[in-house]
C-alpha cells in the first residue's frame, strides 16, 4: 500500500489541476470571447467529449497498459496547457475548444484506467480500503481546487492559474512513472496488446451485464444519479439568491463545503473498516439505499427550512454520496479484469449522459417551476428505481432462501428412507450421477 499511497498524492495533485481549470478555464474563455454563449459552447464541448470518450477508453484500457495511459494523459493534458500559454492571443479562442475535447478525453481515460487498474495495483482484497484513499483524495482537492481558484485568478492572474494546472498534470505523471506499479492481470499482461485487443470482443462488458442484471440496474442508477445531481448543480445558485440577493454566494459556499465533510468522513469510515477486516464493500443493497438517503437529502435543502436544517441535510447528502460511490466502484470492480475496463468505459459514458442530458432538463424547468420542483422532480426520479432495486434485490435473497430450502429437504428424507430400508441382496449399486460444470453466465452472475 505505501506505492499505492504515493499515487494516491499524485491523482490528488492531478485531480486538483482538473477542478483548477474547470473554474479558471471557463472564467478565461467568457474573458478572452466576451460571450456567455462561447462559455457554454466550451462546458458542452468538454462534457460531449467526456461521454463518447467512455467507449472509446474502455476499449483502450482493455488493449493497453494502464499505467502508460493514464501517464499518457496527464502528459497531453499538461502540453495543451502550455500551447494555450504560448499560444498568440488572436489564436487562443479557437485553441480553447481544442482543450476542451483533450481535457474531456484525458480525464475520462485516466480516470477508467485507474479504477480498473486497482484490484491489481493492490490485489482484490484491499481494494474497498484502496476505493477509499483515491476517493478521499480526490475529495480534498476538490475542496482545494475549488476555493483557490478564485484567489489564484483573482491574485496572480489566468497565465499563473493555467501555469499551475500544466504542473499539477506534471507531476502526477512523475509519480506514476516512478512507480513500479502492475496495473493489469498476469495473465492479459503475457498474451500482449494484439491478443488483449481481441478478447473484450468475445468477452465484453455488455456479456457480463446480461449476466449480472443487478450490475446493470446499478449503471441505470448512477445514470439516474447524475440525472438529479445535475439538478442541483444548476439550482444551487438560484436557490442561495432568492436566500439572500445580496450575498448569493453564501448558501453555496455552506452546502459544498458541508457536503464534502460528509463525503470525506464517510470516506474515511469505510477506509477504518476495511482495515479492520471488511473486504466486500458495502454490498449492493447498501449502494441502493445510499443512493435513495442522498436523493432525498439533497430534496430536503431546496425545502426551505432553516439553515442550519439545510446544513445537515447537505452533510448527510455528502455521506450518502461517499457511500455509494465506494460500493458502487468495488461492485465494478470485482468483475473479471479483462471486463472491467468495458464496464467503467460504458459507467463514465452512462453518468456523464445522465449529467448532461440533467443540466438541459433543469436549466429548462427552472424557468418554469421553483428550484425544490425541479430537484424534486429529477432526485424524486431517482428515488424511484433506487427502491425498485432494492425489492428486487430483497425478493431475489428470498426466492433464493426459499429454493436452497426446497432443494434440501427431499434430499433429506430420501437420505432418511435410504437409511430406514434394508437394501436387496440382488441390488446393484447405481452408477454416480454425473453433473455438468457450471456455464459461464451462471458463474458471471455468481459473480
Amino acid at each position: 500500500m505505501r506505492h499505492f499511497r504515493l499515487l494516491v498524492v499524485g491523482n490528488g495533485v492531478s485531480a486538483y489541476g482538473s477542478y483548477l481549470n474547470m473554474v479558471a478555464l471557463n472564467v478565461f474563455i467568457y474573458e478572452v470571447t466576451d460571450s456567455a454563449l462561447a462559455a457554454g459552447i466550451f462546458m458542452a464541448v468538454r462534457l460531449l467529449t467526456s461521454v463518447v470518450s467512455g467507449f472509446v477508453s474502455g476499449r483502450l484500457v482493455s488493449a493497453y497498459d494502464r499505467k502508460r495511459l493514464m501517464v499518457g494523459a496527464d502528459l497531453t493534458q499538461c502540453v495543451a496547457m502550455v500551447a494555450l500559454l504560448i499560444a498568440p492571443d488572436a489564436g487562443r479562442a479557437g485553441l480553447l475548444y481544442v482543450l476542451a475535447v483533450v481535457t474531456g478525453f484525458c480525464s475520462t481515460l485516466s480516470g477508467v484506467s485507474l479504477r480498473s487498474a486497482i484490484p491489481e495495483i493492490v490485489g482484490p482484497e484491499l481494494r474497498l480500503r484502496a476505493n477509499s484513499l483515491l476517493a478521499t483524495g480526490r475529495s480534498l482537492a476538490m475542496i482545494a481546487g475549488f476555493a483557490s481558484a478564485g484567489v489564484v485568478v483573482a491574485q496572480l492572474g489566468y497565465v499563473a492559474a493555467i501555469s499551475l494546472d500544466a504542473a499539477s498534470f506534471a507531476v502526477s505523471a512523475s509519480v506514476l512513472l516512478s512507480l513500479p506499479l502492475r496495473t493489469r492481470g498476469e495473465k492479459e499482461a503475457a498474451d500482449g496488446a494484439a491478443d488483449a485487443g481481441e478478447k473484450p470482443r468475445r468477452l465484453g462488458a455488455m456479456l457480463l451485464l446480461r449476466a449480472a442484471p443487478v450490475l446493470a440496474v446499478m449503471i441505470v442508477v448512477r445514470a439516474a444519479d447524475g440525472l438529479g445531481s445535475s439538478s442541483h448543480n444548476v439550482a444551487l445558485p438560484v436557490y442561495s439568491s432568492s436566500l439572500d440577493p445580496s450575498h448569493p454566494a453564501t448558501f453555496v459556499s455552506q452546502f459544498w463545503a458541508t457536503w464534502a465533510i460528509g463525503n470525506i468522513v464517510m470516506q474515511q469510515v469505510i477506509g477504518r473498516w476495511a482495515g479492520r477486516g471488511g473486504r466486500q464493500g458495502p454490498g449492493e443493497r447498501a449502494f441502493a439505499i445510499g443512493a435513495c438517503v442522498m436523493s432525498a437529502a439533497f430534496i430536503v435543502v431546496f425545502a426551505g427550512l432553516p439553515t442550519g436544517v439545510a446544513v445537515a441535510a447537505a452533510l448527510v447528502a455528502g455521506m450518502a454520496d461517499g457511500l455509494t460511490e465506494i460500493a458502487y466502484v468495488t461492485r465494478l470492480q470485482a468483475a473479471p479484469d479483462e471486463q472491467r475496463g468495458r464496464l467503467f468505459g460504458l459507467s463514465a459514458s452512462v453518468e456523464n449522459t445522465g449529467f448532461g442530458l440533467g443540466m438541459l432538463v433543469s436549466g429548462a424547468l427552472l424557468d418554469l417551476y421553483s428550484p425544490l420542483t425541479v430537484v424534486g422532480l429529477l432526485h424524486g426520479f431517482a428515488i424511484v428505481l433506487c427502491a425498485g432495486m432494492f425489492v428486487v434485490l430483497i425478493r431475489q435473497a428470498r426466492s433464493g432462501k426459499s429454493a436452497a430450502g426446497h432443494d434440501t429437504t427431499p434430499k433429506a428424507a430420501g437420505a432418511e428412507a435410504e437409511t430406514k430400508t434394508e437394501p436387496k441382496p440382488e441390488a446393484q449399486p447405481e452408477p454416480p450421477v454425473r453433473q455438468d460444470p457450471p456455464s459461464v453466465e451462471s458463474e458471471a452472475e455468481a459473480r
